[in-house]
């Protein structure tokens, strides 16, 4: 078993980039969200705006046409990629690719509900071999479409359930007994894990191991995954390696759990944690 090291203060700070003077737009990174479906709109909105709020310069955010106009009038930061499939068929697959700008990398599965598997596979491999940097999370969380990133840039970000979906394996609730089950199936699929959980966050890509102990228990409520998902991409697209980008993504959104619950108790929602990810995260901002 690897070493578990709890994420600090002193690992995000020496592990997050400086942004240059002589920065311009998309060089501070550009993320994609990928997701939706007629039944969920939310949860990739909340994905795409976290990876905003993490500090990225561009977000694009794929939904099916159905829904693209309600999720546009959510904000007027994101831009919005319509599919012409409420499914995300590989018909819709084909279009997007050639519709979906550079991007550094790409969050696939929020909210695209259940479906068959060769559009998310089809997109997912051909994201990989642009050597873009993927997160997988929720829908996409099934054996096939993981099998599609192994040994590449990738972070899935299951909870037990999703984890036992993926590796047919059961997590116990002991957090000693979790990570030695991510950590057998990061090696294993080469692939960085992070595993949510209620009393650690355990993240592994095999050789690394840290636990995240950010949180509360407000934060059961639908969507503070998806946020988490935005900002492990908006790490990933500022140049962070995948262990890094999950564990510090693991923390901030525990910390910005924490700032909401602070002032509205058991009574958040995933998208009051909006305002407290710039709150968390610019104590670390350096130029």
């Amino acid at each position: 078993m690897v070493q578990a090291v709890k994420v600090t203060e002193e690992m995000v700070r020496s592990n997050l980039k400086s942004r240059p003077l002589d920065s311009r737009k998309g060089q501070n990174g550009v993320v994609s969200v990928i997701g939706g479906s007629r039944l969920y709109h939310g949860a990739p909105f909340l994905a795409a705006y976290a990876a905003l709020r993490s500090g990225v310069d561009l977000v694009y955010l794929s939904v099916p046409q159905s829904i693209s106009t309600a999720v546009r009038a959510l904000s007027p930061d994101l831009i919005i990629i319509p599919r012409p499939d409420v499914k995300l068929t590989t018909g819709a697959v084909n279009r997007l690719l050639n519709w979906l700008p550079e991007t550094g990398s790409a969050v696939v599965g929020p909210g695209l509900g259940r479906q068959k598997r060769d559009g998310i596979c089809k997109l997912v491999n051909e994201l990989a071999l642009k050597d873009i940097k993927i997160v997988l999370d929720a829908d996409a969380l099934v054996n096939d479409v993981v099998d599609k990133v192994r040994n590449k840039k990738a972070v899935i970000t299951p909870h037990a359930g999703e984890f036992k979906r993926v590796f047919n394996v059961e997590v116990e609730s002991s957090v000693e007994s979790r990570i030695e089950k991510v950590e057998e199936m990061a090696r294993r699929s080469g692939v960085t894990i992070l595993l949510k959980g209620p009393i650690a966050d355990v993240i592994s890509d095999g050789e690394k191991t840290a636990l995240n102990y950010t949180g509360s228990q407000a934060m059961t409520v639908g969507g503070t995954g998806d946020v988490l998902s935005g900002i492990v991409a908006g790490l990933l697209a500022k140049d962070l390696e995948p262990f890094y980008a999950a564990s510090i993504a693991a923390y901030f959104n525990g910390l910005a759990g924490e700032k909401a619950a602070e002032k509205r108790g058991m009574h958040i929602v995933a998208s009051d944690l909006f305002d407290e990810i710039p709150a968390v995260m610019k104590p670390f901002d350096s130029v």
